[in-house]
């Protein structure tokens, strides 16, 4: 049995048929890890999410910020953010509400041994253990009752930084800000969220997430995506995997036993004007 992180899909499904074939996946006896960003921007989300919600628990999937934003806009917390969105197909399927109630049902975190599975990082207060905790309530809400009212409660950047002491919609939002969206933040964790691009592009008195000293998850492996300007980066405490497929770059899995990479470029028909 082989488990395979993989990096930010969004919608390019053949390129990740093209990588499951590489990889020789098999559903029966592999898993698969997935960073989120299951959909949006690339021409097939609809079948990205039939495909990995048809591999039951061979595959884990972790939510990232288009997955949200994707359930938020079926709800009626977010509009379409411009014609770059390529939502419709799944909007509009007749298995739409069967696929939106598996998404909401996946997990924000996933912990396992020396490994924390989330799209974006964690911040420097966290350790793996306590941001598994702080997933929970979080994952409560999208699969409880109030869904709906959660969901449009959830936009926004503010507050921006964590206290323990945070309670209600303000408290749910910063850890889903956190795991989903973060790039830079403080060493107190505050989080900026307007600068994208690469890690020289950092605002003073900022650092990535990752290179704060002393960060409590600096103990776990994190395997991360989200952050298309950084690459692939492997280093003994992190696998950050979204190498830019939808920008024409390539899509990235790697075997958690041995490190090894497999990599396939963006397939063709996927690839997107770059944006960053």
């Amino acid at each position: 049995m082989a488990t395979y992180a993989i990096g930010d899909i969004q919608g390019c499904f053949d390129s990740l048929q093209n990588l499951l074939a590489a990889c020789a996946f098999d559903p029966t006896k592999d898993r698969l890890w997935l960073v989120g960003d299951l959909v949006n921007r690339g021409p097939k989300s609809l079948e990205t999410l039939r495909l990995i919600k048809s591999f039951g628990d061979s595959a884990i999937t972790v939510l990232g910020n288009h997955d949200l934003y994707l359930l938020m806009v079926a709800e009626g917390g977010a509009k379409f953010r411009g014609k770059d969105d390529t939502l419709d197909d799944v909007l509009n399927a007749p298995d739409r509400d069967e696929l939106l109630d598996w998404l909401r049902r996946q997990p924000l975190c996933h912990v396992e041994g020396d490994y924390c599975l989330v799209h974006a990082g964690l911040l420097p207060q966290w350790s793996a253990k306590y941001a598994r905790e702080l997933a929970r309530e979080v994952e409560a809400k999208l699969q409880g009752k109030d869904y709906p009212e959660f969901v449009r409660n959830l936009w926004g950047s503010e507050p921006a930084a964590w206290d323990d002491d945070l309670k209600g919609w303000a408290r749910l939002r910063v850890i889903v800000n956190a795991m989903t969206r973060m790039r830079f933040c403080t060493k107190k964790g505050l989080m900026e969220f307007k600068v994208k691009g690469k890690l020289a592009n950092a605002p003073a008195g900022y650092l990535p997430w990752f290179d704060v000293p002393d960060r409590k998850s600096a103990g776990s492996i994190l395997v991360t995506g989200h952050w298309s300007a950084l690459g692939l980066r492997i280093t003994q405490n992190q696998l950050a995997l979204d190498s830019g497929c939808l920008w024409g770059g390539h899509l990235t899995a790697v075997r958690l036993e041995d490190r090894r990479v497999f990599q396939v470029d963006c397939s063709p028909a996927e690839v997107q004007p770059l944006k960053r």
